[in-house]
């Protein structure tokens, strides 16, 4: 346990990795992580997404049996304390650097997460001055990871729109969308959008066979899937009235054209008889 709290960098992480060793006196400390994330997350969604939660909710009770009274609390009081520490400091990856510094990751499967700071560096470049034209334009844009591990590079994004002299409000401006093959990551990622009001959602698939596609095709409105978590910013008022009216355009451009007019029908009357005068002239009489 000594040497796990001084891998750690910051406090914070020192504080949870204490509680966390608690509750890994009679388990396996990845199962415990692993139970602790999605349970958190569980606990994030249902709140606000009821599509989902009666799945959910039976999935939480039955990670909540491997545990007693005690464990489970320890669970609530890391929750707390992630809540502060984001909360403190947003502009980090709070989650996945402390993932990392327990040696929690994936080697086999080549799960190593991309340092906060790198991440900070590449959202620098990756805004571009058209971003607040794109904004005026069309009232929002759309930011997407194919391979988010812990979310630190939405993250850094949404830490470089408050940056003074950029000063864009990611929570009414700006669509995450985050797409990871593994749960834990996946969770991770959701936590920690979630905590920071981030709008969007996080799909847990494969993205390269199972890459997220939008009905809308702006990644507005996801297709269903079982393996999407809405962040609560995602229900947000302005995110819903986006939605409702892209629903109400798309269903007036699907309306059947309406018939043309039938052509007013001029009765058939029999020719009239034209004569010559004298003088060539035409008479109908």
């Amino acid at each position: 346990m000594a040497q796990l709290v001084r891998n750690v960098r910051t406090q914070a992480q020192k504080e949870l990795v204490k509680i966390f060793d608690t509750a890994c006196y009679r388990h396996n400390r990845w199962q415990v992580w692993s139970d602790f994330v999605v349970m958190a997350a569980i606990s994030i969604s249902n709140a606000v997404d009821s599509s989902h939660a009666k799945a959910r909710e039976e999935m939480y009770l039955n990670i909540a049996k491997r545990y007693n009274s005690k464990e489970l609390e320890c669970f609530a009081e890391m929750l707390a304390m992630i809540v502060t520490a984001i909360d403190r400091d947003p502009d980090q990856d709070f989650l996945g650097d402390l993932f990392m510094c327990l040696g929690l990751g994936n080697e086999s499967g080549g799960q190593f997460f991309t340092p906060y700071s790198v991440c900070r560096a590449m959202a620098a470049m990756t805004y571009g001055e058209d971003l607040k034209e794109k904004i005026k334009k069309r009232g929002w844009v759309s930011v997407n990871d194919p391979a988010c591990g812990a979310g630190a590079l939405l993250i850094a994004f949404a830490n470089e729109c408050r940056r003074p002299g950029i000063d864009i409000n990611y929570q009414t401006s700006v669509l995450f969308v985050a797409q990871d093959i593994d749960l834990i990551a996946g969770c991770m990622c959701y936590i920690q959008l979630s905590l920071l009001g981030c709008p969007g959602y996080v799909v847990v698939a494969n993205t390269l066979t199972n890459p997220c596609t939008s009905i809308d095709g702006n990644a507005l409105i996801p297709v269903p899937s079982e393996n999407i978590w809405y962040t609560p910013f995602y229900f947000r008022d302005v995110w819903h009235w986006r939605r409702q009216f892209w629903r109400v355009q798309s269903l007036i451009e699907a309306a059947p054209a309406p018939l043309p007019e039938p052509e007013e029908i001029i009765p058939e009357v029999p020719a009239i008889p034209l004569t010559e005068n004298k003088v060539g002239q035409l008479s109908f009489f």
